[in-house]
């Protein structure tokens, strides 16, 4: 569904992307780790237009989307919940939702997807009416994911769903993510959570200071001696 073929970024002097070639097929959860500063969020920048990369050039479905405005690729399918979750905070939960389906017009449908959402989020329809400011930080997250869903995406980014979140919550965000890939969803999990997105991950990317270092399957990953160590929190 997306393909990264030799994506360079550079921010002034720095080489903050290297190259790096990247796929995720339809149907599949990927997973990209790596520590702070490694050119995790640059490459979902990249992919969905908030970013120009100097060089390479990013695929959706075969289609060249690399120079497109972000919001026509949004209209393309793919979208990007962010990291620290950027809701609007004076406005109420159910406003921060419609929002996320502000390029549809399809009426009925985007009412049948805020069900849908409420479903899956059953305390977000409970505060429904409360402004997004009021909400606790997981609360926010689910917010986040609920907006990012509302544009019914084919490809779903996500940047650091678990940060600053207790570990009940983080348990029920990974939940979800499997979930909403269950039911359709394509994924692409930027994660400093490395054990918690491997084990939910079909394929997985290490990212090291710009370059992908290693990849796999998610459980293979798991086992490396390398991520077990640079990662995990475990020694050799």
């Amino acid at each position: 569904m997306l393909e990264i073929k030799s994506l360079s970024v550079h921010y002034g002097g720095i080489h903050a992307l290297q190259g790096i070639d990247l796929s995720v097929p339809e149907g599949k959860i990927v997973t990209l780790i790596g520590a702070n500063g490694a050119g995790k969020s640059t490459t979902l920048r990249s992919i969905v237009g908030l970013v120009k990369p100097t060089s390479g050039k990013v695929l959706l479905r075969d289609t060249v989307i690399s120079g497109k405005a972000t919001q026509e690729i949004v209209q393309m399918g793919l979208v990007l919940v962010p990291e620290g979750r950027r809701i609007f905070s004076n406005l109420t939960v159910e406003e921060n939702l419609l929002l996320g389906a502000y390029a549809r017009s399809d009426r009925e449908g985007v009412l049948k997807d805020l069900d849908h959402v409420y479903d899956l989020f059953p305390r977000l329809k409970e505060r429904r009416t409360q402004k997004g400011g009021t909400l606790s930080g997981g609360e926010q997250q689910m917010l986040s994911v609920g907006r990012g869903l509302m544009s019914r995406p084919k490809l779903l980014m996500m940047d650091e769903p678990s940060l600053g979140l207790a570990p009940l919550i983080v348990k029920m965000i990974f939940e979800i993510i499997k979930q909403i890939n269950t039911e359709g969803t394509t994924v692409l999990l930027v994660e400093q959570n490395a054990k918690a997105a491997l084990e939910v991950a079909d394929y997985g990317y290490v990212l090291e200071t710009g370059r992908i270092t290693l990849q796999g399957k998610g459980r293979d990953l798991l086992m490396d001696d390398r991520v077990r160590k640079a990662y995990l929190g475990e020694a050799q």
